[in-house]
């Protein structure tokens, strides 16, 4: 840990489809020493995106999303550009990331659009899971937490798992600091611990419990967010003085599918057992039809790499001497990084580590000897200046 610059880190170890293992070490604040709790919950950071998939799959089973349908036919978010390849992109180009889209966009007012012809091959966006998550809300006339919940989290028995924040997030959440450099073991603004307690204030002022809004309530707040910011004197200045769509940007709202949950490592390896095939499955669960399709190469993850590809949600490794692998990183901010690995065959490791340093997260579930450095990617670009020195928000959406 103090090689790695890790104040704080969490881990659990799934063998045979079963939770086998799990640990909690170190400080859950870098700066306060406070200890990180069996309970404490980290951000998942891009691991987020895997668990969401899982529900997208949920509901192609219930007939409500069609993969190879275009996502303009359920909605077309204003910052599409108009572009004839926007009606290309579909369900399954934003689950194995093919879409054409940049990972996040950099303004309020930018208009994006395909870089490359949809489904052709693969490009990470962040931009497509939120597009998709637009989607999802408007099927179910539900916030993407609330689907999240009743689909998958409460029936599975879940309670510390959340896409958006709650009094029991800001009990037991961990802090993130940096890593190693001039900055080292400092806590720098948590800006999603901060930003989720000014949504509470708002969501109790208008009597509608956090947990049920969708991201037109979301946008539809920040006004108020941005009054209440100002009144505070306590965020960073170039956030207090931001104009109030910068908080309609995904990068800066909860809930987000691409990047928001909160979890544990035990409760983040049980949904990765999900992924084992076996005789009998929950009604609640997918089917071993929509499981196979998310374990199964769908476009090449890396040019000229035949060992990475793309599934839905997953990232999947073959290598040539052993059993298929599925994996995802994430990193939020510099401050937060997660990365978890699995065989379809039950055995998982997940880690999630808080840097005391650069390395708050999850211990992802690993079973291979690669490393996870090559999941974990930078993000490019955020609205605000000081922030983004703190690498906190343009490297957070990853």
């Amino acid at each position: 840990m103090d090689l790695m610059s890790l104040p704080g880190i969490s881990m659990a170890v799934v063998d045979k489809g079963e939770v086998a293992w799990s640990r909690v070490m170190g400080a859950a604040n870098g700066k306060t020493g406070r200890p990180v709790a069996a309970n404490a919950t980290f951000e998942a950071a891009s691991m987020s995106k895997p668990i969401f998939a899982y529900v997208v799959m949920k509901l192609v089973d219930e007939k409500l999303l069609d993969l190879d349908r275009p996502l303009t036919q359920y909605c077309r978010p204003d910052w599409l550009a108009d572009d004839p390849s926007i009606d290309l992109v579909t369900v399954r180009d934003a689950l194995r990331h093919s879409t054409g889209l940049p990972n996040w966009r950099r303004r309020p007012t930018e208009k994006i659009k395909p870089a490359f012809k949809p489904g052709s091959r693969f490009g990470y966006s962040g931009e497509g899971y939120f597009w998709l998550q637009l989607a999802v809300e408007k099927v179910t006339g539900q916030g993407l937490d609330t689907v999240m919940r009743t689909r998958l989290f409460e029936p599975a028995g879940l309670k510390q798992s959340t896409y958006a924040w709650n009094e029991e997030q800001d009990r037991w959440a961990v802090d993130g600091s940096k890593g190693p450099g001039e900055q080292e073991g400092e806590v720098p603004f948590q800006f999603d611990r901060e930003m989720g307690n000014l949504l509470l204030a708002v969501a109790a002022k208008w009597g509608k419990p956090f947990a049920t809004w969708t991201y037109e309530d979301v946008s539809r707040a920040a006004p108020e967010v941005q009054a209440l910011i100002r009144e505070s004197g306590r965020w960073p200045k170039d956030i207090t003085e931001a104009a109030a769509d910068a908080f309609r940007l995904p990068t800066n709202v909860v809930p987000n599918a691409a990047a928001s949950l909160r979890t544990t490592p035990p409760e983040y390896a049980k949904l990765m057992t999900l992924m084992m095939p076996r005789v009998r499955r929950a009604s609640w669960e997918i089917s071993e039809s929509s499981r196979r399709e998310m374990l199964t190469p769908q476009i090449q993850g890396k040019p000229g790499n035949p060992i990475l590809s793309r599934g839905l949600g997953w990232e999947l490794e073959q290598q040539p001497s052993s059993e298929p692998v599925f994996r995802h990183g994430g990193a939020n901010g510099g401050i937060f990084m997660t990365f978890g690995a699995g065989d379809a065959w039950g055995r998982i490791h997940l880690r999630q580590g808080v840097p005391g340093g650069d390395r708050t997260g999850f211990c992802g579930l690993m079973t291979t000897d690669s490393s996870p450095s090559d999941t974990w990617r930078r993000g490019r670009g955020c609205a605000f200046r000081s922030v983004c020195r703190l690498e906190h928000r343009c490297n957070r959406r990853l």
